[in-house]
């Protein structure tokens, strides 16, 4: 007698119970771990590997609930979010000039983030939320942004999901 059969037996008739260890029963997939939020470091910086006017690293992947902490290296620059280039819902945010600036992501997706001072040399980086697919990337790819920039943000944008 198989195990399910012999519990049955035990509880009297009438009775019906069920193992979850029985033959023909699949085991309930175990829960997802969950991770607990994570803060990671972006620095505004003159010269990078990626030359003048940059983001180290330019492209993040993160997760809901991480930090994303820019931190300037060199005076004279801050972190914004690029208003067309965030999840549905995202409302904008800028950081200080010098300062370093916290942008906490909740709402999966792909946000462009610029150096106000140096974005037309280029100096944009870009978050992706969450492992994809990115409800927001074909139109994060629509974007016109200035020439440099552009150069920079197509790259990064070739890595999201």
């Amino acid at each position: 007698m198989t195990a399910a059969v012999v519990g049955m037996a035990m509880l009297g008739a009438g009775a019906l119970a069920v193992s979850a260890t029985a033959p023909g029963f699949a085991k309930a997939p175990p829960k997802a771990a969950k991770t607990a939020p994570k803060t990671i470091i972006v620095e505004m910086k003159d010269m990078g590997p990626e030359g003048a006017m940059v983001f180290v690293p330019g492209f993040v992947k993160a997760n809901p609930g991480d930090t994303v902490r820019f931190v300037p290296t060199s005076p004279a620059h801050n972190a914004e979010t690029i208003a067309t280039m965030l999840p549905a819902g995202v409302a904008p945010t800028k950081g200080g000039m010098n300062k370093a600036f916290d942008l906490v992501v909740t709402t999966p997706g792909v946000y462009g983030i610029k150096c106000l001072p140096h974005y037309s040399m280029g100096m944009v980086a870009l978050v992706q939320v969450g492992n994809g697919p990115s409800a927001n990337l074909a139109a994060a790819k629509a974007v016109k942004l200035p020439p440099f920039a552009n150069k920079r943000m197509s790259a990064y944008l070739a890595k999201a999901q």
